[in-house]
């Protein structure tokens, strides 16, 4: 018999045997393909499986089938052990099993009502289906429509979910509490060691041996030299009083002296020499730095005048601003701490020396004065400063981390973790915060346990359910005002 291929050309017929034998390859890659991902996706859906249902089934209701590889659902074991991998092999269970037995305890829980999925105030007391057409979800007696409780404002959540979305909780203890007053300030000079240096008597400086601003000096240093014949006049005057030893003219050239600024020192080495001096020293009457300074050599001056300003560094102020709200904390002698940006962990301890007695009108801030020592002149004046203050003590205080609070409006609450993962908003009063820590004057005690990571998501699913809860109790009652009024109208027509 000829073959119905004995016409096409020998070529061709090896095209053609290629081609289906590739495509065989397929099809058995494909199937191989399509019974290990079965496996993986049984495996995936056994592993992500919810915790509570674990929980809520015992490992004896579950027929254990097989050990299998996390990476590789074609590696199988009767018992457990490691994968190729090294990784611990994963128990694969009879899923049919674990769902009649789980069915059989749902059978042993009374339905208290059915619910639609996405709509938890939708309530039935039989099954059916939702308006929008989905199987009505039974609700049991231990549990509720929010699945946290009798509560309407209680969630639970299982294990997992909770590891996932990061939950920490804290404990409420009680501890001693400091408040404190964060601020920031500027230092500036101590003006109570602040002296200006004025002549008495004009004249002429004729020796300046302070040459720049910002010089160093020590009391008792030469300032500057002055030519005064107001100055000279007044010393020949008293030299001529000695020489006639007139008791009273004596003592009152010595006054004019000691007026127009002669010092004890001076007026002693003027009765030992018994010459008068053409230039005047003046010498410096505390030490710091000239801060100030407004004459040359030859400069003409007035007792008006202003000719330098010394300012003593080893004290200083520190001048901050308080805001209103905080104004009746702060008092006189409450202890203060200093940092500067420019020298970190460098503390400055010192205390407030004046509170003052009225606002900025402008900040509405309440100044206040600090003062600190200042060893080695480290705090500069017009340095910006970063100020804490120390307000009394108070002992016995039940306090929460400050990261714990959720605040919106006027409402202050906390999310109290209880027993079975179950989460509760608690409303509390919030007194006074100090080192990020607040104090609870009322809605929690000492040993409960609130959520200070994630607690805004289980605050605003707490908010979603039980306004559906509120919202469906309000459709009941609704239901149920208009049944009565039905069933009263019907008695009335009888």
């Amino acid at each position: 018999m000829k073959s119905k291929f004995a016409g096409i050309p020998k070529l061709v017929k090896i095209g053609l045997y290629t081609t289906g034998a590739v495509y065989l390859a397929l099809g058995i890659l494909v199937g191989v393909r399509y019974l290990a991902s079965v496996d993986l996706i049984n495996l995936i859906v056994q592993s992500l499986s919810s915790p509570a249902m674990a929980q809520n089934q015992s490992t004896m209701d579950r027929k254990l089938l097989y050990w299998v590889a996390p990476m590789d659902p074609n590696f199988r074991r009767n018992e457990p052990g490691k994968s190729p991998m090294g990784m611990d092999l994963i128990p694969f269970y009879d899923e049919k099993t674990a769902t009649q037995s789980t069915a059989t305890a749902k059978k042993e829980k009374k339905i208290l009502f059915w619910v639609a999925p996405m709509n938890p105030a939708f309530r039935s007391d039989r099954p059916g289906r939702s308006p929008m057409g989905m199987d009505l979800i039974p609700v049991y007696a231990d549990e509720d429509s929010s699945g946290g409780g009798s509560d309407p404002g209680t969630v639970r959540i299982s294990p997992a979910v909770i590891n996932n979305m990061g939950v920490r909780t804290a404990k409420v203890r009680m501890a001693a509490l400091n408040r404190q007053v964060q601020t920031v300030g500027y230092v500036k000079y101590d003006e109570t060691r602040i002296s200006k240096v004025h002549l008495r008597a004009k004249g002429w400086i004729e020796r300046l041996h302070v040459k720049s601003q910002w010089e160093r000096v020590k009391k008792g240093q030469l300032l500057f030299e002055v030519y005064s014949p107001i100055l000279a006049n007044a010393q020949d005057e008293y030299l001529q009083a000695m020489r006639f030893a007139r008791p009273g003219l004596i003592d009152a050239t010595k006054k004019r002296l000691d007026s127009l600024g002669f010092s004890a020192r001076q007026i002693a080495a003027l009765e030992q020499n018994r010459k008068a001096d053409a230039l005047v020293p003046v010498y410096a009457r505390q030490s710091g730095v000239i801060v100030e300074l407004n004459v040359r050599e030859g400069a003409h001056v007035m007792p008006s005048r202003n000719i330098m300003t010394i300012a003593d560094l080893s004290s200083i102020w520190v001048m901050v601003d308080v805001f209103e709200q905080q104004a009746s904390w702060i008092k006189t002698g409450q202890k203060a701490e200093v940092r500067l940006p420019y020298l970190p962990g460098k503390v400055w301890r010192g205390e407030v020396e004046y509170v003052y007695p009225s606002l900025n009108p402008k900040t509405r801030a309440l100044p206040v004065r600090l003062r600190f020592d200042n060893p080695g002149n480290l705090l500069k004046p017009d340095m910006y400063a970063e100020v804490t203050i120390h307000t009394a003590l108070r002992k016995n205080v039940v306090i929460i981390p400050r990261e714990a609070l959720i605040q919106t409006g006027n409402s202050k609450r906390v999310i109290m973790a209880m027993d079975g993962g179950r989460f509760h908003p608690v409303p509390v009063e919030v007194g006074m915060e100090s080192g990020g820590f607040l104090e609870i004057r009322s809605g929690l005690k000492p040993g409960d346990e609130v959520v200070i990571s994630a607690q805004f998501l289980i605050d605003s699913e707490s908010s979603i359910r039980a306004g559906f809860t509120r919202m469906s109790e309000a459709n009941a009652g609704s239901k149920q005002s208009r049944t009565g009024h039905a069933s009263a109208v019907n008695d009335d027509m009888n």
